[in-house]
């Protein structure tokens, strides 16, 4: 069930809504069961296969985390923290990795054929494997701890969080849970919940899917064995990247506003990427609870920074390269998290000892921007083959490139308007992409008008926004147009990780 769908935005939502709302005038417990139950109920309608892998999980996990809590002896502690750790990476590592060590190994070997060990994903297991993983060992450092197996469901399987992320803590949601707030909805935080669901769904189906029609045309091209030009590969490549960033900004907007119509504040997973002027800025804007998970749970457990340049530099390189791996079980993923590895050793060696004052401008930015461009190749790409042959043609346009842009320059005044359209589709797109990237007011500066919000969300730097009337008006249109564009099954990009 997609939240850019009619059967989630008029039944599912409206219903789980009403009945959380009317159970807590009689009981939180009941409300609170009531929403774990949906949010299990969501897990299930995607996949009855693959619901038990989280109901297994979730139970282990909680187990787990009590006898961790009630545990006095500190080797044993540690032991069974480790041991659940191994149990969650396990899991993930059977169902997500299998098939890619498999193969990787064989053709190491140089054998053809491979065993396979396909199996299908379950959705969202990397974020709650994730998520559950920094809970036992929050429990081990006594940082969290939960005696209530519905609360603990509910934490795991919120699902307007449960198969895209953000990333949760114990810390964040279960203060939420236990306060009165969460059921008595204020007129302010429901409306700002209506304007991110409604800027979140606009971006999807206005803006995201259209530039991954765009992407597909390039990468499925190149999968067949076909060779790019100069201008499709720009074209191809800008689509994906700004394709990424308003879908997994889309789900990342709808996710804290379905929230906060049950007045929880998820965290601000996402803050105006593309506005960064160095890599670490970047990476502090963009996924922002996977990048404090690989920070906090294996960058500093590695060492960090306390061993000096060396170490941190190695540190960084494979905390990346672990990161490229949590996205995908590929060869692609790997060198992308590699090449942002690369990206942040070079950024700190830059950076080293310069002023702040004489960081950031324009060109930090372009280089920056250009840098994340050409990441995303690796990321999109199938095979590694296929993105050298893109990056190649994106390295300079040949003789036969400017015929080609030659003749189509031509051709524009001959065409009628539909015809005229359809050819600068493409420019007018990433064009709107670029400037709304770029320019418009981030939605974590429009989150932060809620209450709450400002509160779970200190450390992120955005003003308060209050909508108005006129921003009101708007997002009516934006949802009113984003309804009627609704078309098929499309899902978020971040499902598949």
């Amino acid at each position: 069930m997609l939240f850019n769908s009619y059967h989630f935005i008029f039944v599912f939502l409206p219903v789980v809504l009403a009945g959380f709302l009317l159970l807590a005038r009689r009981s939180m417990a009941s409300a609170m069961l009531w929403l774990a139950i949906a949010s299990v109920f969501f897990y299930g309608y995607w996949s009855m296969a693959a619901l038990p892998v989280l109901l297994l999980s979730i139970i282990f996990n909680y187990v787990a985390g009590v006898r961790i809590l009630s545990c006095e002896s500190p080797r044993l502690k540690r032991w069974l923290m480790r041991a659940a750790i191994a149990v969650d990476l396990a899991a993930l590592g059977v169902f997500k990795y299998a098939n890619f060590i498999s193969s990787s190994f064989y053709a190491l070997i140089g054998s053809d054929s491979p065993p396979d060990f396909s199996i299908a994903l379950p959705i969202g297991i990397s974020f709650f494997t994730f998520t559950q993983i920094a809970y036992i060992v929050d429990c081990y450092k006594g940082l969290a701890g939960e005696t209530r197996l519905s609360h603990y469901t509910l934490f795991v399987s919120f699902f307007p969080h449960l198969v895209a992320g953000p990333i949760l803590h114990h810390g964040q949601m279960m203060p939420q849970f236990a306060s009165r707030k969460l059921f008595r909805l204020s007129a302010e935080t429901t409306l700002t919940a209506l304007i991110m669901f409604a800027i979140g769904l606009a971006k999807k189906t206005l803006l995201a899917d259209p530039l991954g029609d765009l992407a597909d045309g390039l990468f499925n091209a190149v999968d067949r064995g076909g060779v790019p030009d100069f201008g499709g590969a720009w074209i191809g490549v800008l689509a994906y990247t700004f394709q990424i960033y308003f879908d997994f900004s889309a789900y990342s907007d709808m996710a804290i506003g379905i929230s906060l119509l049950f007045g929880i504040a998820l965290p601000i997973n996402f803050n105006s990427p593309y506005k960064a002027t160095s890599i670490v800025d970047f990476w502090r804007r963009w996924h922002i609870t996977l990048s404090n998970f690989l920070r906090d749970y294996l960058y500093i457990p590695l060492g960090g920074n306390r061993h000096g340049s060396g170490r941190r530099y190695l540190n960084l390189l494979i905390t990346m390269l672990l990161g490229g791996l949590w996205h995908g079980a590929g060869w692609t993923f790997v060198v992308w998290g590699g090449l942002h590895g690369c990206y942040l050793v070079i950024n700190h060696l830059w950076e080293k000892g310069r002023p702040a004052a004489r960081r950031g401008g324009r060109l930090a930015w372009a280089i920056t921007f250009l840098s994340v461009v050409f990441a995303w190749v690796f990321f999109r790409s199938s095979t590694l083959a296929g993105a050298l042959h893109i990056c190649d043609a994106m390295k300079w346009p040949h003789g036969s490139d400017l015929h080609v842009l030659s003749h189509w320059l031509r051709t524009l005044p001959s065409q009628d308007a539909v015809e005229l359209f359809e050819k600068l589709k493409p420019f007018l797109f990433i064009s709107l992409a670029f400037y709304i990237s770029l320019k418009m007011p981030s939605s974590a500066q429009i989150a932060m008008s809620a209450p709450n919000m400002a509160a779970l969300n200190r450390t992120i730097d955005a003003r308060a926004v209050s909508p108005g009337i006129a921003g009101v008006l708007a997002a009516g249109l934006l949802f009113g147009a984003s309804l009627a564009w609704i078309s098929g099954v499309s899902k978020f990009l971040y499902f598949q990780f």
